[in-house]
């Protein structure tokens, strides 16, 4: 547990699939190595090391996602054993909700059937015990393997997005972006306009990673996105995280993109796995600058020995990571499980999260 709070801190992971997968194996290990009796147990267990790692790296929102993810496998599989799908053990009625008189006893006979469903006896039969252990330990492992098919089933929408001799901009480097060119590429000639990105210019790597596989690529500076706008096709950028209500935490300068995309028309086309999608929205996280964005060192945007010039005394000198970009400024937002209208994101969490783990 110290080994991976310590390597959060450090950084120590190669992008958000890489955290995701780190997690989940943790999560995992968890569960099998620590004693339980009951669901509630379980829960309350995974939800304290969950707030632990996400303690450890505020600004990395893929962690809470996938603890909320197991916390929601677990409620399910518990449910199932009883025989009922989560649905009707925990839905409650308008009938219910609007109708005086009997609510009360109504009301306290739901929180019975809650208590029972939570504690579900104290598994005095070890074989029960076992065989909710095993259900656990390979659901889990099932996800594992599910998130090592995620750019394969991601991949698999490049041809119905892509079409021919298409003019593609993008921002950067995102490997999943990079993943889907390079799948239409096979089937598809087209023309990818990069980014450069500055001041890190991760553009150019993705334009040299592209033109390797025989694709057309042109890199043009940040200050020439509005001028070539007119001629592009579609936008295809990758993000950080999908907030929950569709807006997007990109890298620096997707916003200005995504303004010069909405007015030339040009639909913007967003690329994310399914564990991006968060409960979070930027009004939640907004007055926090160490939970939203990070500050990269200055260094890049003004030389050491430039800021140390009698013209900058007194300058502060930002280099933020990420941008907010609206959801009304998004067009299209593909997972692996398809592609999804942002304004879709609310059902998405209701699928993926339970609604007793919005808060850890």
């Amino acid at each position: 547990m110290e080994q991976f709070l310590l390597d959060l801190k450090q950084e120590k992971f190669n992008g958000s699939y890489d955290l995701a997968y780190k997690t989940i194996n943790h999560l995992r290990k968890v569960i099998s190595q620590t004693r339980w009796a009951h669901a509630q147990e379980l829960m309350n267990t995974i939800r304290k090391v969950g707030k632990q790692i996400v303690a450890a790296q505020p600004s990395e929102y893929v962690v809470g996602n996938i603890v909320r993810r197991v916390l929601k496998i677990i409620r399910e599989e518990y449910v199932r054993l009883l025989g009922e799908s989560e649905e009707s053990a925990n839905k409650e009625s308008l009938h219910q909700m609007f109708t005086p008189g009997d609510y009360e006893m109504e009301a306290s006979i739901h929180n019975i059937s809650a208590q029972v469903y939570y504690s579900y006896l104290i598994f005095c039969d070890d074989s029960v015990k076992h065989l909710v252990f095993l259900t656990l330990v390979v659901t889990c492992k099932l996800n594992l393997e599910n998130l090592k098919k995620l750019y394969i089933d991601l991949k698999a929408n490049a041809i119905e997005h892509i079409h021919s001799n298409e003019v593609i901009l993008t921002l950067g480097k995102s490997r999943t972006v990079e993943a889907f060119l390079k799948q239409a590429a096979k089937k598809r000639k087209f023309h990818v306009i990069v980014v450069e990105g500055a001041p890190l210019y991760h553009g150019h790597e993705l334009a040299k990673s592209l033109a390797s596989k025989g694709i057309e690529t042109t890199v043009i500076t940040d200050t020439a996105i509005f001028a070539i706008m007119s001629r592009v096709n579609k936008v295809i950028i990758g993000t950080h995280s999908v907030l929950a209500n569709g807006g997007l935490k990109a890298v620096n300068g997707a916003h200005m993109v995504a303004l010069a995309a909405a007015h030339h028309a040009v639909p913007l086309i967003v690329l994310g796995a399914m564990f991006k999608l968060c409960l979070l929205h930027h009004s939640d996280i907004g007055g926090s600058e160490a939970t939203f964005n990070r500050l990269a060192s200055p260094q890049e945007v003004l030389g050491y020995y430039d800021a140390g010039s009698e013209e900058m005394t007194g300058v502060q000198i930002y280099n933020p990571t990420f941008d907010y970009v609206p959801p009304e400024l998004v067009t299209l937002f593909i997972s692996n499980i398809g592609g999804n209208a942002p304004s879709y994101m609310y059902r998405l969490l209701s699928e993926l999260y339970h609604p007793d783990d919005h808060v850890l």
